[in-house]
């Protein structure tokens, strides 16, 4: 079905819209902030103890103390109210402009009905002068009738003008009242976030564990030999990381909360397990790199004094200018030396076997076992590790199931693998090569 032309006599429509629409929308919003006011009263009232007693209402009042929602629900209703007045602003602008385009339209008929007139009259003072009756008065006659005729045109065209003219005040006006709505909501009213900020909320959530799959993946790397970098430098990187992460974990409530309802109450949930491998995975990735810092920060002194010789028991006399450029030269050379000690340590820490390959533990019948299952074990650790993060960004991957399957690999993983390899690593850092291996 063809919607006929609101204007037909315009040839265009200067002021769309349908004021009908505006008011239905003025109301639902208007009908919205009621029901909105009405919330943030209760929500009040509970908030104050004036209605609700008991320990539901403490342990309501409790979960939304210091919250968000009771000042959503008040600068919700507060922005709503704004954008309805707008938007009952525009309507009635609308209703105006639309008034004003009908008159035009009318206009318009007008002047198009009195220049058919006058081109009908010139047509015939047209072919009357083209008779040769009376030229004198024929072509006067045609003379006047296309003055007329012009007249009319200009006219028409300046109700067209007018009608462009209320077209161009229409788009200004709902543009403003759109601009006006957009900042009624914009400081008030609780905003869809953008990606940016999506972004930044899912990486504050998830840090620790990105940063553990990237400890993880550093692993695989220097295990696999997938890079130029040196291993023990990517083994302290790894130690770094699972540091951070290991911080973060411990410092956030909801994880404390979940281990200590697991331990105390016996609540040994799916979040329990996987905070609880969580922290155990991360604090034992700490360890060797930290302990590889702290041997080679501690050796470095005897180094320096194995490097310095024996001194010299000539007296010499030095400028100022001499002693800073040789405490400077002795500032270098030790921080060189210090960062030769470490790198060496994590070298050494890095290729350490696992406590169950040591030849005390059960002779050493275990190491072909260990040496076999060190590389899948390290591969599986990174691919859960990447399951989990990638869980957190596709909600078809986060499930109970998931979670269930993804703790019962990395328990006896982390129990089998990581806790002997980081045994090792600690054994031959405290005592040495020689008894380690």
């Amino acid at each position: 079905m063809t919607v006929a032309e609101p204007y037909p006599h315009l040839g265009f429509d200067p002021a769309p819209g349908s004021p009908g629409l505006v008011r239905e929308i003025h109301r639902r919003l208007s009908d919205c902030v009621k029901e909105m006011e009405r919330a943030h009263s209760k929500v009040t009232k509970l908030m104050n103890g004036s209605c609700w007693e008991g320990d539901a209402a403490v342990a309501f009042r409790e979960r939304l103390a210091g919250g968000p929602l009771p000042l959503n629900l008040k600068n919700g209703a507060h922005s709503v109210d704004k954008a309805a007045r707008q938007l009952d602003l525009w309507g009635a602008e609308l209703e105006e402009f639309q008034r004003r385009a009908r008159r035009l339209d009318g206009e318009a008929k007008d002047a198009r009905e009195a220049l058919r007139r006058a081109q009908g009259r010139a047509g015939e003072a047209a072919r009357a002068a083209g008779q040769g009756n009376a030229p004198d008065d024929a072509h006067s006659v045609l003379h006047t009738a296309n003055s007329r005729v012009t007249a009319a045109q200009a006219d028409l065209d300046e109700v067209l003008k007018r009608a462009r003219s209320l077209a161009g005040e229409h788009e200004e006006t709902a543009r403003e009242r759109a601009r006006r709505i957009s900042d009624a909501t914009h400081k008030l009213a609780p905003h869809e976030p953008n990606a940016w900020d999506r972004f930044t909320d899912w990486l504050g959530d998830n840090l620790p564990d990105i940063l553990s799959a990237c400890a993880a993946v550093l692993g695989v790397i220097a295990l696999l030999g997938l890079t130029a970098v040196a291993p023990w430098l990517l083994f302290l990187a790894a130690g770094l990381l699972s540091g951070t992460a290991f911080g973060l974990r411990i410092s956030d409530p909801e994880v404390l909360s979940s281990l200590e309802d697991g331990l105390t109450k016996g609540e040994l949930d799916v979040d329990f397990w996987s905070n609880l491998l969580g922290v155990a995975g991360d604090f034992l990735g700490t360890l060797p790199g930290l302990g590889a810092v702290a041997k080679g920060a501690m050796k470095a002194p005897e180094l320096l004094a194995a490097a310095a010789g024996p001194a010299d028991g000539a007296v010499q006399v030095l400028t100022l200018g001499q002693k800073i450029t040789e405490a400077g030269v002795r500032a270098g050379t030790s921080i060189k030396t210090v960062g030769v000690s470490i790198r060496t340590e994590a070298a050494a820490a890095e290729g350490a076997v696992s406590l169950l390959s040591h030849p005390r533990v059960f002779g050493g019948r275990l190491a072909p076992v260990v040496e076999k299952v060190d590389k899948p074990a390290t591969i599986l650790g990174a691919g859960t590790a990447l399951y989990g993060v990638a869980s957190s960004l596709v909600d078809a991957l986060d499930t109970g199931t998931a979670k269930t399957v993804g703790n019962l690999l990395d328990g006896p993983r982390t129990l089998g693998v990581d806790v002997p390899a980081t045994a090792g690593a600690l054994h031959f850092l405290l005592r040495g090569a020689g008894e380690a291996s």
